[in-house]
């Protein structure tokens, strides 16, 4: 099930908003297909029915920033350090049209992902799971948990199943579905690593710790467990 890391903590299970980690190169060996009945016998996770179930709530999210916005001069929190210091480091991130996600909570149009995601930029566009382009409004924003509440004008659309975090158990399974380097709706799994961490700051806010491989252009999507 999927939900949000700290905000709506008591009601949901987390979003993706965990700190990207670069994919080192690795060897891709061909192997003879495994059924879902093989994988059940050998005890190995099955994600197809969760991925067929939600995939069509998550959402790419671009934007074009402001030209006109003034940087602040107020310090950065740990968060954006993090992420700054990142972009910084990945290659081929262009800031003229930068991309994230976010995946629909009501049919009516609301939308979670990141603060970071949508913080001082222009126009804010979503693509939905069936090409739709639509513009986005910043209904609200929380800083210090970095999550954002988007708007589109749409109805009857897909949502996500939400969760419950305090359930969430370390070494479980789990899945997140992102548009990283803006490859659309991929899927990567992996599991909890840890729960309630917290940045070097004044406020605790506490995050889920995930091996899931992680890359700019996922932040703000879902993180789904079994």
């Amino acid at each position: 099930m999927a939900g949000l890391a700290a905000w709506w903590r008591a009601r949901l299970a987390t979003v993706a908003l965990v700190l990207p980690v670069l994919v080192l190169p690795v060897l891709v060996i061909t192997l003879l297909p495994v059924t879902a009945a093989a994988r059940s016998t050998l005890g190995l996770p099955d994600f197809t029915a969760l991925v067929k179930k939600n995939h069509r709530a998550v959402v790419n999210v671009s934007f074009i920033p402001d030209a006109t916005s003034v940087a602040s001069d107020a310090p950065a929190s740990p968060l954006d350090e993090q992420i700054r210091r990142f972009r910084e480091e990945a290659p081929g991130i262009d800031d003229a049209d930068s991309q994230g996600s976010g995946f629909i909570i009501s049919r009516d149009g609301y939308i979670l992902t990141n603060n970071h995601v949508v913080q001082g930029v222009g126009e804010v566009m979503v693509s939905l799971h069936d090409r739709r382009q639509l513009r986005a409004e910043v209904i609200g924003a929380d800083p210090r948990s970095d999550i954002a509440l988007l708007k589109v004008d749409a109805d009857n659309l897909p949502v996500v199943s939400i969760g419950n975090s305090k359930a969430l158990e370390v070494g479980e399974w789990v899945l997140a579905i992102g548009s990283p380097f803006g490859f659309d709706f991929s899927v990567t799994a992996g599991i909890v690593s840890a729960i309630g961490r917290s940045l070097p700051s004044e406020n605790y806010v506490p995050f889920i710790q995930t091996d899931v491989a992680i890359n700019p252009g996922n932040s703000g999507g879902p993180l789904f467990n079994l």
